[in-house]
């Protein structure tokens, strides 16, 4: 492999043909760069993240039909998300990145930013948040870790994607201030703090005009507003008209046209309707990623899969979110008296469907996990559809729950559920919130014979629990917590770590209560944000709406102590800098319990005499702590 320098990049432009050029603006499969050969530009590999690499072995295709390598497969942004730890996203990012190095793939396509608009988004496990703050440190960091081992990210999807209905062409309008307040913040925190290589437009249109071929998007507040000094590219097949493209500032298509469109942006530059220098800046953003990524590419190295997988199951433990422990129920004291139910314990839904399908290096489940320690009886509880051929699984939903009920009668009964892979996906939206009805039966029906129900969730997005929570005594969300959620869970059941995770998103008590669902998902190809900067919280809390558990909201096996509240702030003056730091919070934090545990303090500001219509609070800033006992 021929490296190129930055310092080269203008020489070798001069010595492209206007064919070559046009042929550097689209990949040249599915997963390459186009090269030229006789001036040793070669194709480097892009391929998707975000979670874990998907470097396919053979057939290439988009949403995951085809095996990939073995890589590790982390927690989803979802679960990542309710960490709300900066620094663990940080090495998270440092080892997909040595993964991504050591495949010799140059870019791992995300993370992705968009926010949670509705819960109802079937792509909500690939976001971190409703909130634009939350979602933008932790993208940064994740974005920082990665590219620190020398290959690129591409930051995703630019922009206002919020729905998998009509993905492909919906027109999302929305007004200048709500995309500057809500949907712009995260991307505008990731590029101006941690400099992704790559930005990945949308496929939907925006106020009008497709994501690719956005002027204001792409040049005007992106370059022109945020600096922004790399290339972008295309979602897969998210281009309608080439060369509007590369007017608004579209850098690289994916997966290419086989030429065709090629031969458009050569047509249009010949005969006027594109300059020359819009073609030029799109090839310069090419040669520069090559020039940013071959020296990595050149030298991929290895990695620990050992290591990884202790990373991993690290990560799922500080993702799980414990939201409800009525009589200290968990940490579990004993295996003794404890009975395992539900078919997710045994076979785990740890990862979301569709392109970010990771071919994990090994996998946990909780059932081995906890039998490790104490050999614990088991019953499916009901059918799931990816475990069949496994032990009881020719059964109908009645039989099983009616077993699981019998070997739960005066036990302690840890029952496993969540989303089947069917209920959520890239490609299509949810159309409920709700838990199978055979998950919820059997949570009522377990309930009302056990001594003591503890539920643990294994789901990409909010679900409803209002109806069936009453029937547990604890609940640990365990979102999809990766190839070593398994282990994870049995370490947070047993109290050898802490739950930390906090809520990244509202868990509303019923759908209708959701502001953005009076138009979701739009009808007749477009989609009105109507609610304004109202989602999340801020939309929930201005409606002064009850939800089952609020967003930053999550329970550990300590208690905190906050004290010692100070406020020092600077006045603001017509010179103060837009990005100065002008109010300083600090407080002390106090471990009052008997188990060490992590502190999420979360700032909010309001501003309840603004004389614009403003929500009533939003977060502003957060830390972690891990704390011993007393400290």
């Amino acid at each position: 492999m021929k490296i190129i320098h930055e310092a080269d990049i203008e020489d070798l432009l001069a010595q492209l043909t206007l064919e070559e050029k046009a042929s550097l603006c689209s990949g040249s499969d599915f997963w390459h760069t186009q090269p030229v050969e006789r001036l040793g530009i070669d194709a480097v590999m892009v391929t998707d993240g975000p979670h874990g690499l998907r470097k396919q072995a053979g057939h290439s295709d988009h949403l995951g039909a085809s095996e990939s390598v073995p890589a590790t497969c982390f927690p989803s942004a979802v679960g990542l998300g309710s960490t709300w730890d900066t620094s663990l996203l940080r090495r998270v990012g440092e080892a997909l990145g040595v993964e991504t190095r050591s495949n010799e793939v140059a870019v791992l396509l995300g993370p992705g930013v968009n926010m949670k608009r509705s819960p109802l988004c079937g792509r909500n496990f690939e976001y971190f948040s409703e909130d634009p703050r939350l979602a933008g440190e932790l993208a940064a960091a994740l974005v920082e870790g990665v590219q620190s081992q020398g290959v690129g990210t591409s930051l995703k999807h630019f922009a206002v994607n919020n729905q998998e209905t009509d993905r492909m062409r919906v027109d999302a309008q929305v007004d200048e201030r709500t995309l500057r307040e809500i949907y712009l913040p995260a991307f505008e925190r990731v590029v101006k703090q941690a400099r992704p290589l790559t930005v990945m437009c949308a496929y939907n249109k925006i106020n009008g005009t497709f994501g690719s071929e956005h002027p204001w998007l792409l040049t005007r507040v992106l370059r022109d507003e945020w600096g922004f000094d790399g290339l972008v590219m295309s979602d897969w097949g998210a281009v309608e008209d080439r060369v509007a493209g590369v007017a608004a500032g579209l850098d690289l298509e994916m997966p290419g046209s086989w030429g065709v469109n090629d031969q458009r942006v050569l047509d249009a530059v010949r005969d006027g309707r594109l300059p020359e220098a819009d073609l030029d800046a799109a090839v310069v953003n090419l040669l520069t990623l090559l020039a940013r990524t071959m020296p990595a590419v050149a030298e991929p190295g290895d990695f620990s899969a050992a290591d990884h997988h202790t990373l991993a199951r690290e990560a799922a433990t500080r993702a799980a979110v414990l939201l409800k422990n009525a009589n200290a129920a968990l940490p579990l004291t004993s295996l003794n008296d404890v009975v395992v139910i539900g078919e997710m314990a045994r076979t785990p839904r740890y990862q979301g469907a569709g392109s970010s399908q990771v071919n994990p290096t090994q996998l946990d489940n909780a059932l081995d996990a906890l039998r490790s320690h104490h050999e614990v009886e088991f019953a499916p509880g009901y059918l799931l559809a990816e475990a069949a051929g496994e032990p009881g699984q020719d059964r109908t939903d009645e039989q099983l729950r009616s077993e699981a009920v019998e070997l739960a009668r005066g036990k302690t009964a840890v029952v496993f559920c969540g989303l089947p892979a069917i209920e959520e996906s890239e490609g299509y939206d949810r159309e409920h919130m709700s838990l199978p009805q055979s998950h919820r039966d059997l949570i009522a029906a377990v309930g009302a014979v056990a001594s003591s129900v503890i539920v643990t969730l294994s789901n990409g997005a909010a679900t409803t629990i209002a109806d069936w929570q009453d029937s547990a005594d604890a609940v640990l969300e365990l979102w999809l917590g990766g190839q070593a959620g398994g282990s994870a869970a049995a370490e947070l059941l047993l109290g050898q770590v802490s739950p930390s995770g906090r809520l990244a998103e509202s868990i509303a008590l019923n759908i209708q209560d959701v502001p953005a669902q009076l138009n979701f998902p739009g009808e007749r190809g477009v989609v009105r944000y109507g609610e304004g900067p109202h989602i999340g919280y801020r939309g929930l809390d201005a409606m002064d709406v009850e939800v089952a558990y609020p967003f930053g909201h999550g329970l550990t096996y300590t208690t905190f102590d906050y004290g010692s509240l100070e406020v020092s702030a600077t006045a603001i003056t017509a010179d103060t800098p837009q990005d100065d730091t002008v109010c300083t919070i600090t407080c002390t934090v106090t471990n009052s319990g008997d188990a060490t545990g992590t502190a999420v303090p979360q700032l909010y500001i309001g501003f309840p005499n603004a004389t614009v219509s403003r929500v009533p609070r939003e977060l502003r800033g957060f830390t972690t702590a891990e704390l011993q006992p007393g400290e």
